[in-house]
């Protein structure tokens, strides 16, 4: 990257950091039980509610004990269960459809990342009609209060219940992009471990370091604060010690509950200090092909934390010993190394493979054309890599 592009990214980048404090971030109010949700409807004087979820979640029933609490308790319950993997505007323009032509007036998102990206930008579109999804991309494009926004995660990895975010697909051109706005925080968001006791192990597996992912991404980029740092840390110790417990025994209740716990932790500090370019190229990546967020994240990460250690190693030294693969008397690089190699070993362990299996040698410039553009100058990353750069990280990714 040449030096004035270096220079506006960083100041940039410094500027939002020095008026980060002054944003009105909030959390949402925690509900431990699905059950909880009728009382959070009445209080907010809510009678008509849609339910949005996808095929998958219902299926399995995951949502029936949820449907049959509201419907019995008198409230009208509209259901929108057509969410796709990898959310697109034309999913998001069915779901709002629905929503006004029932007459609701909340949203009740139950499902993974997808789910809860999907009931963001349908809200958004409910209170700004004349907005496109199109033009909601980027920073700060909606600046109006959503319809009441409840969301249940059924896995825990995205952190989406907490996140300024949503992050979306465009239909025609296969552009995978992110709307961020404080609007777009979820009023509630129900950490209830039940709703993922049935979460397949590889799914189990990719959204976990998905978390991961968030938790390492906002802990080594240069916008963190004391508060995010104390976030990011407990997140990481939660996954360290739960991740392998959820994917090997699907049932053990407090592991499931500790990586939603984790999830959320690291939902809240990546929204104030932000991703890097793992999330820029797997944003690439799901757009294109089609590649689930969160295994994306999973295989990508190891290959940035290896070409970022120069700059981050004590910080991956410190994480290391968090997670128990170093103690003090190590040296702080080799620290780092066992950092990167327990990442790389945890993906092993998970069936998580080393590639993406649908990457091709010849979309890759146009994928690092998208991926410096989401993340140049937004991404307070510790290395700055303009396209060509960033072309050398897809190669890596390669299948051998």
């Amino acid at each position: 990257m040449n030096i004035f592009k270096k220079c506006y990214c960083r100041i940039y980048q410094g500027i939002f950091k020095m008026i980060m404090p002054l944003m009105p971030y909030r959390e949402p109010k925690i509900l431990d039980s699905v059950t909880e949700i009728k009382n959070v409807l009445q209080e907010n004087k809510v009678s008509s509610v849609m339910l949005v979820t996808d095929t998958g979640v219902r299926n399995l029933g995951l949502t029936k004990e949820l449907e049959d609490d509201l419907t019995t308790n008198g409230y009208k319950l509209v259901i929108f269960d057509q969410v796709v993997p990898n959310p697109t505007i034309s999913n998001i323009e069915a779901g709002l459809k629905i929503y006004k032509s029932e007459g609701c007036q909340a949203i009740l998102s139950f499902g993974g990342g997808s789910v809860m990206d999907c009931a963001k930008i349908i809200g958004a579109r409910f209170v700004k009609p004349k907005q496109s999804v199109k033009k909601m991309k980027g920073l700060l494009k909606i600046r109006k209060q959503l319809p009441t926004l409840i969301a249940v995660p059924t896995t825990a990895g995205t952190g989406s219940e907490v996140t300024v975010s949503a992050v979306i697909t465009d239909d025609s051109t296969h552009f995978k992009y992110p709307i961020n706005d404080f609007n777009l925080i979820p009023k509630y968001a129900v950490l209830d471990y039940k709703t993922t006791i049935n979460l397949p192990p590889h799914l189990t597996s990719s959204t976990g370091m998905d978390a991961l992912t968030h938790a390492v991404e906002a802990y080594i980029g240069n916008s963190t604060t004391k508060y995010t740092r104390d976030k990011a840390e407990e997140a990481v110790r939660l996954i360290a010690n739960n991740l392998y417990e959820c994917y090997s025994n699907g049932h053990n209740a407090d592991a499931r509950a500790k990586m939603l716990r984790a999830s959320y932790l690291a939902g809240i500090s990546f929204t104030r200090s932000y991703v890097g370019y793992v999330h820029a190229v797997a944003h690439s990546l799901g757009g294109k092909y089609g590649v689930p967020h969160g295994l994306a994240n999973a295989i990508i990460l190891p290959y940035f934390l290896e070409e970022y250690e120069p700059k981050i190693y004590k910080k991956l030294a410190k994480l290391a010993r968090i997670v128990g693969v170093a103690d003090n008397d190590m040296a702080d690089i080799d620290a780092s190394h066992s950092f990167i190699k327990w990442v790389k070993e945890m993906n092993v362990k998970m069936n998580i493979p080393t590639y993406i299996d649908d990457l091709r040698q010849e979309d890759i410039p146009e994928l690092a054309k998208r991926a410096d553009k989401e993340g140049n100058p937004l991404y307070p990353v510790p290395i700055l890599m303009n396209a060509k750069q960033l072309e050398r990280m897809y190669a890596k990714l390669l299948k051998k």
